[in-house]
């Protein structure tokens, strides 16, 4: 059996998972159970103004980044489905940067470049860095 070692190639793996999932995981919740989709939804369309986006494009695009930012930033923090979930948030963010751009052309990105650069450096570094995780252990005792 291999050895287990912790390196710090794994505590950077583990932390900045971590903290994007946290960061997710927190925007998701904060829209599923506080604002609910539908405050999500009519957020947009207020900021939206007079641009006009289809309901529905508005309604399921709101479904989809709300539990999509809750459920992968749970995911992120436990470490299951890693990958899968930094994809899903990677297209959560393309959604989000469309929708903002939409509203404010030169609009502010201090919400959305930190979780940006976060998913890039995850997705760049080695899997097997990621020891600290529910994937990892899933992995050895298959």
């Amino acid at each position: 059996m291999e050895a287990f070692t912790i390196n710090n190639e794994a505590v950077l793996t583990f932390v900045l998972r971590v903290i994007l999932g946290i960061l997710f995981f927190f925007q998701g919740y904060d829209k599923v159970f506080k604002l609910k989709i539908g405050g999500v939804r009519d957020f947009f369309r207020q900021e939206l103004g007079t641009i006009k986006v289809p309901d529905f494009v508005l309604t399921s695009t709101s479904w989809f980044t709300s539990y999509a930012e809750l459920i992968c930033g749970a995911m992120l923090i436990i470490g299951l489905f890693k990958q899968y979930a930094l994809y899903i948030l990677g297209i959560d963010l393309i959604l989000v940067a469309g929708a903002f751009s939409l509203i404010k052309p030169m609009w502010d990105m201090q919400l959305l470049f930190p979780r940006l650069i976060l998913l890039g450096v995850l997705l760049y570094l080695p899997a097997e860095w990621d020891v600290l995780s529910a994937d990892y252990i899933i992995q050895k005792i298959m």
